[in-house]
């Protein structure tokens, strides 16, 4: 595994695209979707609410970031295959369990967790459901998110199954820092470090490719591998 650590969460965006790009290697998906993949990274943050929290070169805007912490946090009226807020805060449906349909509120349970037992390794949120999640064509990249007390302070772990670095990762962090810090607050305790892991991060290089450049400024940035460069055309090999 790769680690990456950085003093914001925008900084920690630019060196995990550069980390891709330039030592990934080319790989079409199942979707036949091209892209460069590389090995697990985990990045840490240890003041997550340090500006910048995004990337100067990110094609997301700072009110785009904020709307999607926000639809994290109380949910949105937009219909998806699945969405965060409800698979964390409202998971289960539409499985049953002694008659009842499940509705569980598992970001509540980490605030009571916490709150009964400030050394618990217990407090975890997990959004696969296997009864719906194998039959998506488009299912959750994020798996697991874990809250620890350590020095007084709320920290984070997220575990990303796959995860798209150039465009997803940056308001993934964002929105999920957000839900940090509202745990935090709930518990009355300062922010502490946050770890966002992924298994598989990846690029979609053809996809996205005019999201690369402004990463890569033309080479002065980052040197992205051949099959990259040549993609894009941007610049001069």
């Amino acid at each position: 595994m790769r680690i990456i650590r950085a003093p914001s969460l925008g900084t920690a965006h630019d060196l995990v695209v550069k980390m891709v790009l330039e030592k990934g290697w080319v790989l079409n998906t199942e979707d036949r979707e091209a892209t460069i993949e590389f090995d697990e990274i985990a990045m840490r943050i240890e003041h997550p609410d340090t500006e910048p929290m995004v990337s100067p070169h990110s094609r997301f805007s700072r009110k785009f970031v904020e709307q999607y912490a926000h639809d994290l946090l109380f949910g949105t009226s937009a219909v998806f295959e699945y969405d965060y807020h409800d698979r964390l805060y409202n998971w289960g449906t539409p499985l049953a369990a002694e008659g009842t349909v499940l509705h569980i509120d598992q970001i509540a349970y980490i605030v009571r967790k916490l709150a009964s037992s400030q050394v618990s390794r217990r407090a975890m949120a997990i959004t696969w459901n296997p009864y719906i999640d194998e039959q998506l064509d488009d299912c959750p990249c994020l798996q697991l998110v874990q809250c620890l007390v350590r020095n007084g302070h709320l920290s984070m772990k997220v575990v990303f199954r796959s995860n798209d670095m150039l465009t997803a990762a940056g308001a993934n962090m964002f929105a999920l820092v957000h839900l940090q810090k509202y745990i935090a607050e709930q518990l009355g305790l300062p922010l502490g470090y946050y770890t966002h892991i992924s298994l598989v991060p990846h690029i979609y290089y053809k996809r996205d490719v005019n999201d690369i450049e402004p990463f890569c400024g033309k080479g002065e940035y980052i040197k992205p591998a051949t099959e990259v460069c040549r993609t894009c055309g941007k610049c001069r090999l």
